[in-house]
Order: structure tokens, then C-alpha cells, then sequence
């Protein structure tokens, strides 16, 4: 009736339950790789077995079930989980399995020892339930039964234990298998683990795929100090960490980003008597640091990616896995306490995109709320706020299918509510919390992590939930229109010219890891600067020198879990242009150096010191002529350094760097010496220097321009603009702007000619081509070589240039 994990694998899973078995199969195999998994045993489900038929329960649990299914509603799948599970609890173990498992309880606390180096008699250990029918590559039943931390006697132990038998009918257990037609009679079966100490350290979770896109090539890590329940059950947003798999080696630490999150609790033991676990404030230095450092999180990166080859060889394809960890804070060693496989998000069929935009019915969209978005979809509905599922609590007698639910948080008790809800919205939680794993499961958007949603949106109102626009979900005011357009990427037609996407948002990178292109065209750092750094980068570096209060405690708070402001900055850009880099890794991603105008950087945080007031900023003090400057230099060393550190340190070496706004050959001599100075040479380690074609003189002079450069970049926009001598932001000229003017194709014309004469690479990544099918079509007959567009402009310019290439 028990069996320790050493001797369990995956074959044993009608024995022990997915996660027993998932436990022995990791002791057994992976100890040879140094991964530490603490030890336990489980109570087998012929354990769970004898215990019902000892306790006359079959039958009665049975009938309870069928009577269900003649008549269900909430009321009486309430009522029936009640009957079963206290009758459950009310029975006894028969005598011989009750000495069995506290025989097995204190072998496995002497196997442990005290500071003074004795054997204890009660360990600490986790009791946790294992279903025949979960955590399979198939079903994931996110937290359908119980787990008990820090239980720590016999009379504890067999109470938890009976505890697990009857969470197999609680209310949200019975509607998951109902729901899914899988049947109630599937066995359980308790894990007994030794505790890891991570009220002392820190404890979270971890996919080898992104939840969201499916993108395969990371892996997410979720974490906060103490004990890892919080982090599951959505209780706080924890830090989020991304690490790409293709550069986890002994030279590089790939990790991409590194978001704080809002910690302001943690779980640790309980003080008192009869308390095994307590919430308490976490201390003002923590809320301020991440929960695991680099070296850990490289060390578990590199353990998941041996847990997912093995777990993929074990089932014979793909396996992402679905991993707790936790660091004990009396050791500081890292350990895996949990392994499962991951089973919604790679199920989906990777050749089927669909893209939800948004429509402003006549009215312009507000925003009411923001958060963590799950999933990409839509949904629209009347908010619904509740704060309990207790039956007496009057919010609660009107819920509707197609509601909006709000709420603190959400854990397996609130499925059979979540499954009639059309967006669900909560206060807490993050990318890897209950709510967000249930949802996708559902197939309907999350937004968690909101804060204070439950005291911004009022009950009644009409809203728009939309997870649509990348790693921020926005709930919109009103019922807006919605268009969903549907890619299969099987049927799109193929073609010879190079397409590249234009990308502003990080957030939005990986949705596009699919997209047949050939890298990206143009990353823009200015939409970064905005999003991801916030200030005036002289600003960032020189703020205490310029005795503003308010600046530096902004600066400040930006800068929290850095070491420095220049750390800030450095580490802020490369996760921008990293998670755009290994989206498309190892095509060619061309990132463009900032090319504000300066009433752009004077609207950053500090801005105004910095820069002067211009009469005309569009063909001012802008792009090549800054990098140089006195003024300037500094902080474009900081953009040398964040490239420098993407292709060094991460090992993103597919990042192309561009330079625009270059004027004349002199100042591109003086940007690539200022870039050289900082640290970044052409043609070391690879380093491709592209420049940005958008003045004439870049065309009049391009014989002199390509020997310093290894590409060329068409912007339309600045090209049409300085080629027909208008401001494009002026509305009185604004008829004559446009990228089909007979002089500006001349331009380009006599651009792409003259890059072929010096065997120099020539595309486009302005606007024209997205906007306009017949300037995509004029480029391929020149024979430009790569055509960079918007990602929704992907089906209609694969079209034209299929049809231009037929016909050549």
C-alpha cells in the first residue's frame, strides 16, 4: 500500500497518480544530472481502494453521482460534494494501512536531521493528492485536489491524507470530470515530500513554453519568497522571468526579461499552535528584489531543458513541461519539487493564427483597467463582481453565462462559475496562477494582476476584454466590434523575395514566431524607450546632479531591483530587443539606434533639461547627428553597450544594428568610430552596420555610403517626405505626401541600382510597401532583395508579390 518514489516511474501512474509517478520517474533519472528532487513516498491507490471498501463508501458515492447527473445545478453539485466528502472524512483506516504509513512517515524523518545532527521523529512534509487522470499529456485538472504544507505529526498526517481522499469530490472535481465527460471513477492516490525550506527562500513555477504564443524556444519562470503556494493559487503577482533555450550554454546567459512583481505578502510556517502556514507582510527590502538571481535561474533553465528531452524521448514526441521549484533558505540549494507536462497551450495547432482587432463603433475606446493578459482572445459582456462563492452572499444569486467575472482571485472552488463567464478579470495573480491556467483551458481571455479591479469596475457596466494586443490585457469601456481574422499558415502561397516584419512591440513578438518571413526588417528602439525605459537616458545617468526631487524618486522607482541606473537601462533595452531577437533567432533581426526627434525626447521623464526647442524637429537634431554629439554621446554609449550585451552575453549574434538619419559619409565615419569607442565594432564577432536610406543624399552619395556599411534600409516615409520638400506632420500638404509619387520610386529605383553595382543588400522597411500592394510590386521588379511590412499586411503582400513573381 506504499511505495517510495525511487521506486515509482510513469508506468506506475494507475498506482500512484500522475504526479507520484512523475516524481519517481524524475528521482530515478535525474539524480545522474545533479537536478534535486526531495524524497517521499505515496500511498498507493490499492490504499484508496481498501480505505473505501473498509468504509462501505462505493456504493454511496455512486449514487450520489447518478442522482447528480439526473439533476444538476450548482445547488445540488454543492449539496452532493458536501454528502460525499464528510462522509469520507468521518471514516476510519484500517488498522494495517494506518501502520504502514506511519511506519513509512518515520523512516522518512530519520532520514533527515536536526542542527544537532539528530535523526527527527516528525518531519516537516507536503501531503499532496495524486489523480490517476492528471497531470497526463492529455489533462491537466489544475489544482482539482488538495495539498497540505508543513504537516509535521501522525495524528496530521492521517488526517490530511483522509483530507485528500475526499477532495476527490470536491464541487470543482465533480464538474471538471463531469464537464469533460471523463467519468468519477478515477482513483487517488497521496504523495508524502519531504518540505524544502522556501518559507525561508523563495518557490514558484515554470513552462518550457510560452503560455501565450506556444513559442517553444523559452521558457517562462513565475516566483516570489516563501512557500509557492501563492504564487499558484494567484494570490500576488509574482516576478516573471523569460530564458531562451537555444543559448543556454557554458558562455552565454540568455535571459531575455525580468519583470518585478507586485510581492507584497509571503506564506511561511505558522508560529502558533494548529497553524501550519501563515500570510505575513513581506519586508519593504524584498518587495524591491527579484526572488531567484541569475545563477539560479540559469541552473533551472538548464534542468528544465534536460527534464523536457527526456520527458519528449519518454512519450515519443514534444513533451513542454509544467515545473514547481523552490529554493531552501536554509541551504540556498535549488530544488524541483513538482514535473508535469504542459497541456493546453502546445495541444493547439501552430498552423492556425487568429488576430482579434478591435473596432471603435463611432466612440473612442477607453480604457478602464489594465493586466497581465492571458490568452489572445476577446470578450465582451456586463461585469459581474463577486468576492465569495459562499451561496448566502447576495452578489452571487446572478451570475449569468456571458458575465464578465470580477474578483479578488480565483482557485479551483470558482471553476463552475468561471465555465459560464465570458472574461474573467481579478486583482491578483500572474501568467502562471489557477485563473490563468484555467481560462486557457477554457478558451476565454484573462486579465489578472489588475490590482484594484474589483474597486475600478462597477457591476453592470459593459465592457470589452481584450488579450488581444500582446502581454497587456485592457478592458475597454462599451461593447466594441470585434474582427477576427483567421491565418492558416499551410495555405499560404510561397514566394522568392525575402518578407520581413516591421515590430515595434516586444510584447507581441512571439505571436509572430510562426510567421513565414525571413527575420525582422526594422525594430524600432524609440517604442521601447517609451514603454520599457520611461526616461531621458542623460537624464537616468545624471539626475542627482540636477537637484529635481521629483525626477530622482521617479528615476528611483524605475531603477528597483537593478543595480544601477545604467544596469537599469542596459538590461530594460536588451529585454525589449532580445524577446524580438529570439522570436526570429537565427534570421537577421535589424535593430535601428533611437531616432526621436527632440520634442520626442523632451516628453520623456527628464527630457526637458536635455533638449532644445526646434523650429522644424523632423529635419533637426536627430538620429546620426546625436550619436556623436557632445551632448548626446553618453547616452548613445548606452545603446552600444545594450547591443554589445545582446549579442555577447545573451548570444543573440542575429541582431544587425542600423543607423539613421545619416546625412553625409563624413558623419557615418563618425558614428561607426563614436559606436567603436563604446565598444561596438563593425565586423567583430560578425557585426553587420546597416544604414537607413531616407535622405537624398543617401542615394546621390550611395557609392560612397556602401563601402562603409554592409546594408541599406528604404524609409519611405522620410524619403518621400524630403525627396517632394514637405513636412509629413503638416495636415496642409498632406494631399501631396505619398509614396507613389513618380520621384520617390525614382529614388528608390536609383537606390536599389546602385547597391547592386557594390554587392550591398538593399530592402525597405517604411511604410509604402504595407500601405500599398503596387509599391511591393514595383520594389520585387527592381529587384530589391528583402521587403520588410506590418505583420497585418502579411496576406496581402504575399499575394501581390506571388503574382509579380509569376508573371516575371
Amino acid at each position: 500500500m506504499i511505495k517510495w518514489f525511487n521506486e515509482l516511474s510513469l508506468k506506475d501512474i494507475d498506482l500512484v497518480g500522475g504526479k507520484n509517478a512523475s516524481l519517481g520517474e524524475l528521482i530515478n533519472n535525474m539524480e545522474k544530472f545533479s537536478i534535486k528532487v526531495p524524497n517521499g513516498f505515496a500511498v498507493t491507490t490499492h490504499a484508496y481502494d481498501k480505505f473505501l471498501q473498509f468504509n462501505n463508501l462505493e456504493n454511496f458515492i455512486n449514487n450520489q453521482i447518478a442522482n447528480l447527473k439526473k439533476d444538476y445545478s450548482l445547488t445540488n453539485l454543492g449539496r452532493t460534494g458536501i454528502k460525499i466528502r464528510n462522509k469520507v472524512l468521518d471514516s476510519n483506516f484500517p488498522k494495517n494501512m494506518q501502520i504502514e504509513i506511519l511506519e513509512s512517515y518515520k523512516k522518512l524523518s530519520n532520514q533527515y536531521h536536526d542542527t544537532n545532527g539528530v535523526p527527527q521523529n516528525n518531519t516537516d512534509v507536503a501531503v499532496r493528492s495524486s489523480g490517476t487522470a492528471e497531470d497526463l499529456p492529455d489533462a491537466s485538472f489544475a489544482g482539482q485536489q488538495e495539498t497540505f504544507l508543513n504537516v509535521r505529526n501522525n495524528i496530521e498526517l492521517l488526517n490530511c491524507i483522509k483530507r485528500c481522499f475526499a477532495s476527490l469530490y470536491t464541487d470543482r472535481a465533480i464538474s471538471y470530470r463531469m464537464n469533460r465527460d471523463i467519468g468519477c471513477k478515477i482513483k487517488l492516490s497521496v504523495g508524502v515530500q519531504k518540505m524544502v525550506r522556501s518559507d525561508l527562500g523563495s518557490a514558484g513555477v515554470a513552462f518550457s513554453i510560452d503560455t501565450e504564443s506556444g513559442f517553444d524556444k523559452v521558457i517562462l519562470i513565475n516566483g516570489a519568497f516563501g512557500l509557492g503556494e501563492l504564487v499558484v493559487s494567484g494570490q500576488i503577482k509574482p516576478d516573471e522571468i523569460l530564458v531562451f533555450k537555444d543559448k543556454l550554454n557554458d558562455v552565454n546567459k540568455p535571459i531575455i526579461e525580468k519583470k518585478m512583481g507586485e510581492k507584497n505578502y509571503k506564506l511561511i510556517y505558522g508560529k502558533n499552535p494548529g497553524q501550519k502556514i501563515e500570510k505575513i507582510k513581506l519586508v519593504e527590502e524584498h518587495k524591491n528584489k527579484f526572488c531567484i538571481d541569475d545563477d539560479n535561474i540559469i541552473k533551472l533553465s538548464k534542468w528544465i531543458i534536460r527534464l523536457e528531452k527526456y520527458y519528449s524521448e519518454l512519450y515519443g514526441n514534444w513533451c513542454p513541461l509544467d515545473i514547481e521549484w523552490a529554493i531552501d533558505g536554509l541551504s540556498n540549494e535549488l530544488y524541483l519539487v513538482q514535473a508535469r507536462p504542459e497541456t493546453v497551450i502546445s495541444k493547439k495547432d501552430k498552423n492556425i493564427i487568429k488576430e482579434y482587432h478591435l473596432k471603435e463603433n463611432g466612440f473612442k475606446k477607453e480604457v478602464l483597467l489594465e493586466g497581465v493578459a492571458v490568452g489572445s482572445q476577446v470578450g465582451l459582456g456586463k461585469i459581474k463582481k463577486m468576492f465569495t462563492l459562499d451561496s448566502r452572499d447576495s452578489s452571487n444569486n446572478h451570475f449569468q453565462k456571458g458575465d464578465v467575472l470580477v474578483t479578488e482571485m480565483t482557485d479551483p472552488d470558482w471553476e463552475p462559475i468561471m465555465k459560464m463567464a465570458s472574461a474573467i478579470v481579478t486583482n491578483k495573480g500572474g501568467r502562471t496562477c489557477h485563473a490563468s491556467i484555467v481560462a486557457r483551458e477554457l478558451g476565454i481571455p484573462a486579465i489578472v494582476g489588475t490590482i484594484n479591479g474589483t474597486e475600478i469596475l462597477e457591476n453592470g457596466t459593459n465592457v470589452t476584454v481584450s488579450c488581444g494586443e500582446g502581454e497587456i490585457g485592457r478592458v475597454y469601456n462599451g461593447l466594441l466590434e470585434v474582427e477576427v481574422k483567421e491565418i492558416n499558415l499551410k495555405n499560404l502561397p510561397k514566394i522568392n523575395t525575402k518578407l520581413m516584419l516591421n515590430l515595434a512591440s516586444p510584447e507581441k513578438a512571439f505571436n509572430y514566431h510562426n510567421y513565414p518571413v525571413s527575420g525582422v526588417g526594422l525594430v524600432r528602439e524609440e517604442f521601447i524607450f517609451n514603454n520599457y525605459i520611461k526616461v531621458h537616458p542623460m537624464a537616468l545617468l545624471n539626475h542627482r546632479k540636477l537637484n529635481d526631487i521629483n525626477l530622482t524618486k521617479n528615476v528611483e522607482k524605475l531603477c528597483k531591483g537593478f543595480s544601477s541606473e545604467r544596469d537599469y537601462f542596459i538590461k530594460k533595452l536588451s529585454y525589449g530587443i532580445s524577446k524580438i531577437a529570439a522570436t526570429f533567432y537565427p534570421k537577421p533581426v535589424i535593430v535601428r539606434f533611437s531616432d526621436f526627434k527632440s520634442n520626442e525626447y523632451f516628453n520623456l521623464l527628464g527630457g526637458s533639461y536635455y533638449e532644445p526647442k526646434e523650429e522644424n524637429p523632423m529635419i533637426g537634431w536627430r538620429g546620426a547627428s546625436r550619436y556623436y554629439s557632445d551632448n548626446y554621446r553618453e547616452a548613445f554609449g548606452l545603446e552600444c553597450e545594450t547591443i554589445k550585451y545582446v549579442r555577447d552575453v545573451i548570444g543573440l549574434d542575429n541582431v544587425i544594428v542600423m543607423i539613421p538619419f545619416c546625412r553625409t559619409p563624413t558623419e557615418c565615419k563618425k558614428v561607426l568610430k563614436t559606436m567603436e569607442n563604446f565598444g561596438l565594432k563593425r565586423g567583430e564577432n560578425s557585426l553587420k552596420v546597416y544604414l537607413m536610406c531616407e535622405i537624398p543624399s543617401n542615394v546621390i552619395l550611395a557609392n560612397q555610403f556602401c563601402k562603409l556599411v554592409d546594408g541599406y534600409s528604404i524609409g519611405s516615409n522620410d524619403l518621400t517626405q524630403l525627396t517632394l520638400g514637405l513636412d509629413r506632420d503638416s495636415e496642409l500638404v498632406q494631399h501631396v505626401y505619398d509614396e507613389r509619387n513618380e520621384a520617390v520610386k525614382t529614388m528608390m529605383k536609383l537606390a536599389i541600382n546602385y547597391c547592386k553595382i557594390n554587392n550591398t543588400k538593399i530592402g525597405i522597411c517604411g511604410q509604402g510597401p504595407s500601405d500599398y500592394p503596387e509599391i511591393a510590386s514595383y520594389l520585387v521588379i527592381e529587384g530589391i532583395d528583402t521587403v520588410s511590412i506590418t505583420p497585418d499586411s502579411l496576406i496581402k503582400t504575399l499575394d501581390t508579390i506571388y503574382n509579380v513573381e509569376a508573371k516575371l
